[in-house]
């Protein structure tokens, strides 16, 4: 064999090597989520608009299982004024919220920020949601700014706290130290009652809430006064920015004060469903049954706060809870199933999980072969448990039909919507015939939203 074969087959050799291996790390890299820098009108043709919010007792957070708070009310009437789902992303801190909006990965922050000049061309700022003052708060009272002496004030980092307090110390001439920290308010001021550190700065509504509830804290002197309070689009969502806008500019003459009267006018209120032991800040707990939930979500393989989810969905955590159809228990289980999977006392919560679980159990293999990807095949699971598997199948045929991807939730969700359509229920392959299948569609929607809210917010 002559050099110039010998070398060229090397190097075909070597490409071969090279592209093989290429293919190997290619198959094992993680998939990551894909996000687009969207304006209103690609927001609307994706169906979600994603917002960052705070995790905190004023703004977005869980009550006996529910989704609570000022902004995630004011979000939710936002999502059917522009025909969308909101998906809220939980950020730890300003900036963070802001990386995320310039990545593509929330379109609107939602977390009481002020307008700042120096990000005036890459962020669009709404018009005024509110206005809030700030103050100081801390372990003593104190008559003026001078009695704070040398000590340090810790706020939280990439708020406005900083800069606020600067401006006072320069104007007074004072020697007290500022040390900003990636912590949100509620948190510093827990540390307070801790004595862990003696001064920091919060909002007005969140400064007087605490103060009210806890000896340990004062209210010290005003660090700022009321000023607006915006959200933020990126600078090239024009199109969403005007529609915020004109929702805002409605929603000012009564929803607005009236939410705001809701969640800061009666602290009281407030304060016990932020430190209840069933709530997301106050105990890290969903609701009474969490134990039991979380023992028989182990038989499903699951996460215990999507069954938790399923639970709140269905029954509001009511062991006596009755729907008009005769559905009983936790999980709503009809007298057929109940007799089915052993359940002779629907009101006893340990019969209904153990009962629910197994009809669970049950749709699971009966899906597994016809829709091999967990994640894909519980959506068809939760859509089976709320209308019955049948039409679920009915629309799974109807995508196959269809020339359509029967293992993609998308796709067949979208006939089972058209199972009310006299053309699709009585085709030939539909054999469960009528269904309101939009029901279910919503059903699988608002379960998975609420997971998402409960694996944000709620610690396994």
């Amino acid at each position: 064999m002559g050099k110039r074969k010998k070398l060229l087959l090397g190097v075909a050799a070597s490409l071969l090597l090279a592209v093989a291996f290429w293919f190997l790390i290619s198959q094992e890299k993680p998939k990551t989520d894909t996000f687009f820098v969207l304006d209103l009108a690609g927001i609307q043709a994706r169906g979600t608009l994603r917002v960052a919010v705070d995790n905190n007792s004023s703004s977005y957070y869980i009550y006996r299982g529910r989704r609570m708070g000022y902004e995630y009310e004011l979000l939710l009437d936002l999502g059917k004024r522009l025909g969308v789902q909101i998906e809220f992303v939980v950020a730890s801190e300003i900036e963070e919220a802001f990386g995320q909006l310039e990545e593509g990965r929330v379109d609107l922050i939602a977390m009481n920020v002020q307008k700042n000049k120096g990000l005036s061309s890459e962020v669009n700022f709404t018009e005024a949601v509110g206005s809030t003052s700030t103050y100081l708060v801390g372990n003593k009272k104190l008559a003026n700014w001078q009695n704070l002496g040398s000590d340090t004030v810790v706020v939280r980092k990439g708020a406005v706290y900083k800069q606020q307090l600067e401006q006072i110390k320069d104007s007074l001439d004072l020697d007290f130290l500022i040390l900003e920290e990636q912590a949100h308010e509620e948190t510093l001021l827990d540390r307070i009652v801790d004595r862990g550190i003696k001064w920091t700065v919060a909002t007005q509504q969140i400064a007087q809430t605490n103060v009210t509830y806890y000896e340990e804290l004062y209210l010290g002197m005003e660090v700022a006064k009321a000023g607006e309070i915006n959200w933020a689009v990126r600078g090239s969502s024009t199109e969403l920015l005007q529609q915020v806008n004109a929702w805002l500019g409605e929603k000012k003459k009564r929803f607005i004060p009236d939410l705001y009267a809701k969640y800061f006018l009666n602290s009281k209120n407030q304060h016990f469903r932020s430190t209840s032991a069933y709530s997301s800040l106050g105990g890290n707990r969903i609701s009474l049954y969490d134990d039991l939930i979380q023992e028989h979500a182990k038989t499903l393989g699951w996460d215990w706060r999507l069954l938790a989810a399923i639970v709140y969905k269905e029954s509001r955590f009511d062991t006596t809870a009755v729907s008009y159809a005769g559905a009983q228990g936790l999980l709503q289980l009809m007298p057929v199933t109940l007799e089915r999977f052993g359940v002779t006392n629907p009101n006893d919560p340990v019969e209904s999980l153990r009962g629910g679980v197994k009809f669970l159990l049950y749709l699971d293999k009966f899906w597994m072969k016809r829709v091999p990807k967990t994640n894909e095949r519980i959506k068809f699971i939760l859509a089976s448990y709320n209308i019955g598997q049948g039409h679920v199948e009915d629309a799974w045929r109807l995508t196959l039909k269809h020339g359509k991807n029967s293992q993609n939730w998308r796709e067949v969700s979208y006939y089972l919507n058209l199972k009310s359509d006299p053309t699709y229920y009585r085709d030939p392959v539909v054999k469960s015939g009528y269904a309101k299948g939009h029901i279910a569609v919503n059903y699988v929607r608002d379960v998975l939203g609420l997971f998402q809210s409960y694996k944000a917010l709620v610690n396994p």
